[in-house]
This record gives structure tokens, sequence and C-alpha cells, in this order.
């Protein structure tokens, strides 16, 4: 097969916020400074990052979420008819944990905003990468999968705006065919969703969650998941890759209670139509690699995330370069590429490492992968 992916060494798309932003989005929040002047200083510190990027050698290149609070929330609250609300408790990880008490409710029927600004945000990218870039980048937008709507607060108001979780996730189908529709009219040719609803369905727990919330039982879930993924791929245009990212959340550098392997959900991927999986599997939490071998299709890349965004230390190439090869027993070499787990920053606090380990991290994917390829290509 003909790589799909611009690189055998990609990235999942967040980065720690530089000091330059935390900083400005403080004074926002405090009523120091306007939006616009914040947004000044987004654009001049994504504008650092997209240089950055491209000198380490990275081809998909993003604007890190410098713009985004959270990595699902802000996309959602853009939607007409999802709104943000505060919360008595934060989402819980690993060590007691919590997240900052803000989610979104479903007040009304989801549909596109038009003046949703993610479209400018792209193009602002896009116009980064081909000045700074060679040719060989290309801009790559992150947005939460469709699945991703289970985590929020279910409200009596919402249950008469849908009756059913087939109705809302008709129109969240719709909402998100029209946004890949503006993307790609934008130019937009790396998508990636992120997903970690699929990563839950080994833990009872959220899965009680989801079958709570919709009536339906386990199969059903993930059947409307499914459903609601292809309807807003339905039309996608072929030369548009759109890639997704499982992980089990990551929070100042914790992962969300979901342990298991992908058993029960692999089965299902050959029915996603996904250019690229990126897969958890950056510690024995993931489960091991037997459940690729229902991946058929060789028109997808299978991505490793086998290394951590988690923690500064550098994974070991010996122990890397056997994890491919378990890999390569159920998947092709030429199938395959490799990436962190998750992104640095899936919110605006960051995992704990530093910002120079962050980018040492990345050189040293970028350089195992390229041993990896280059020698199966000379063994050619």
């Amino acid at each position: 097969m003909t790589s799909k992916l611009p690189l055998k060494a990609d990235h999942v798309g967040s980065f720690l916020r530089t000091e330059v932003i935390k900083q400005a989005r403080a004074s926002y929040a405090n009523g120091e400074i306007d939006q616009a002047a914040l947004r000044e200083v987004e654009d001049q510190e994504i504008e650092k990052l997209v240089k950055k990027q491209i000198d380490v050698g990275l081809k998909a290149i993003t604007d890190g979420d410098f713009r985004r609070s959270f990595w699902h929330l802000d996309f959602f609250v853009s939607l007409k008819g999802i709104e943000k609300v505060e919360i008595d408790r934060g989402l819980q990880f690993a060590d007691g944990v919590e997240v900052r008490r803000v989610s979104y409710e479903i007040k009304d029927k989801i549909e596109f905003d038009e003046n949703n600004a993610l479209i400018n945000d792209f193009l602002y990218l896009n116009d980064l990468v081909k000045k700074y870039g060679d040719g060989t980048q290309v801009a790559k937008v992150t947005i939460p999968a469709p699945g991703v709507i289970f985590y929020r607060n279910v409200t009596e108001n919402e249950k008469k705006v849908y009756a059913d979780a087939h109705a809302l996730f008709r129109d969240l189908g719709k909402a998100y065919r029209e946004v890949i529709r503006q993307l790609y009219n934008a130019g937009c040719r790396y998508i990636q969703f992120d997903e970690t609803t699929l990563t839950t369905f080994a833990d009872e727990n959220f899965v009680s969650l989801m079958t709570g919330i919709t009536d339906l039982s386990k199969d059903e879930v993930l059947q409307l998941i499914i459903d609601a993924t292809n309807y807003a791929l339905e039309d996608k245009p072929a030369d548009l890759l759109v890639s997704v990212h499982m992980c089990r959340g990551n929070f100042k550098s914790k992962h969300i209670h979901a342990d298991g392997g992908y058993d029960y959900v692999a089965p299902s991927f050959d029915k996603l139509n996904y250019d690229a999986f990126f897969l958890e599997y950056d510690n024995e939490r993931s489960g091991d690699f037997k459940p690729l071998e229902n991946i058929q299709r060789r028109d997808v890349e299978v991505v490793l995330g086998v290394f951590t965004s988690k923690f500064p230390e550098l994974e070991d190439e010996d122990v890397i370069n056997r994890r491919i090869k378990e890999a390569n027993q159920y998947i092709p070499l030429e199938n395959i590429a490799v990436s962190p787990q998750c992104g640095f920053a899936s919110t605006e606090e960051g995992n704990v490492l530093t910002e120079e380990e962050q980018w040492n991290k990345v050189k040293h994917i970028i350089q195992i992968a390229e041993n990896v390829w280059d020698r199966a290509s000379v063994d050619k």
C-alpha cells in the first residue's frame, strides 16, 4: 500500500501551552485583555509552534490546541444547541486527580454554526504551513469524535429535545458532515477524530454510563457510534485523510479509569470509514496486539501509540523495535506507523514535563521511525 500518512512518525496534535499563552489566557479570564488581544497572542505563539514542528521534522502540523481550553469541550460548545455549564464535580482521573468543574449540556437541536471559528482557525494554520513548509507538510485539524458526546450532563430539558439517542446522533452526524465539508472546501486534507469512548467498552462502569443514558444495550451503543461516525464520513472525498485517535484519557499525566484491551471493539474497526487508527499502547492497560488481527483492511494504517506523552523519559529503542515486531505479526509493516499514545496537553494544564522534554520526545519518535522503516526499505 502507498502510505496515507505524511510520515511514519505522527503525533496526536496538542502541545504544551507556552507561558505566553497561559499568561494571555489568564489575563483574558480576568478581563484585562479582550478577545482580539488574546487571539493576537495565540496567532503569534501558533506561528512559532508551526515553525518548531517543521524544524524537528514533523509532517502533520497542528496548532497545538493553543486556542482551546479542553480538547473536546471547546468544539462541542461551538455547535448550536450545546452550551458550556458549571458542574459540581469534575471528571475523575487516576490518583484522585479531578478535572476542572465544567462540562456541556444539550439545550436545543444540534446544528453546525456558520459562525464557527474552526474554519478560520484552520485557514490561519494552513497559511503558516504553506509559508514555512517545503510542500511536504500538511495542516492537521483535530476534533472530538461523535461518541465523545457521552461525556456530558443529561438534563430533563435534553430528554424533551431528544426523545431517543438515535435522533440525537443523527443530528450530531449532520453537524459533523457540515464541519467536514466546510473544512475540506477551505483546503483541509487531514482531519483527526479524537475518540475516548471506544476504549471504554472493556470497563463496565463506563458501559453502564452509556447504556444508562441511551436505554440501549452495549452492542446497540457501539452500533450507534459506528453509524453516527460513518454518516459523518459518508461523503468524504477520496483525497481527504481522516484518522481516529483512541486513548483512555490524559490530564496532568494521569489516565481515566478505563482499563482493558481492544478485544470487544476491534472487530468493528473495519466497519469504520477511517484511513488510520491511532491506538494507545504505551503500557499494559491497553492490552496486547492480538485484537489487531481483526483489521483485515489493507487501505488503512495502524499507528501504534507505544511512546508516552505523560513522562519525559525516552523509550528504549530496542523495546520499541520489539513492540513493532509484535504488532507486525498481525499487521504488515507498511501498514504500521508510530506516535505517542496521546497529545502532550489535552487540556491547557498540560502533562508533567517541560517543553524541551516534549520536543526531545518528538525527535526521538521520528528518529526511531526513520530507523525502522529505512531499514525495512533496505531489507526489501
